[in-house]
């Protein structure tokens, strides 16, 4: 990592489940030592209720989260871009490590249906998060 503190931005298409997740597991786990950053391609209006029960029954409060547009800038500053479904709508920079996690969407699932993705996302954080502390600064 360029800085002592590293950067990640996770990107999924509405900013609204995946991403929103993601971003809120890392901070709570990374208890700042990593700067989070979340985005969409074509964000959404509000946060997937569905995502926000999910991170709820952990303990975690994400209902005041607003997705965000995803702009050059949020990858010019991060270290690590994870795209969750984006596809080409990411743009690329060099010397950024990129990771496509495939995921399923939660919109428009049940809580039922989410609790697996959420599982699943916290189950990638941890392992990120052990990559990016102790990696080599």
């Amino acid at each position: 990592m360029s800085r002592e503190q590293p950067e990640v931005l996770f990107v999924c298409v509405h900013n609204a489940g995946r991403s929103q997740m993601a971003a809120a597991l890392l901070r709570h786990y990374a208890l700042g030592r990593v700067t989070v950053r979340s985005a969409g391609s074509a964000p959404a209006d509000r946060v997937n209720p569905a995502a926000a029960a999910a991170l709820a029954e952990l303990g975690l409060d994400i209902t005041a989260e607003a997705p965000a547009k995803l702009t050059t800038g949020d990858v010019e500053a991060s270290d690590v871009v994870i795209t969750m479904g984006c596809g080409d709508s990411c743009p690329v920079f060099p010397g950024k490590r990129y990771l496509d996690w495939e995921l399923d969407d939660p919109a428009g699932r049940d809580l039922d249906a989410v609790r697996p993705i959420r599982d699943d996302i916290d189950r990638r954080v941890r392992g990120l998060l052990a990559e990016l502390l102790d990696a080599p600064a």
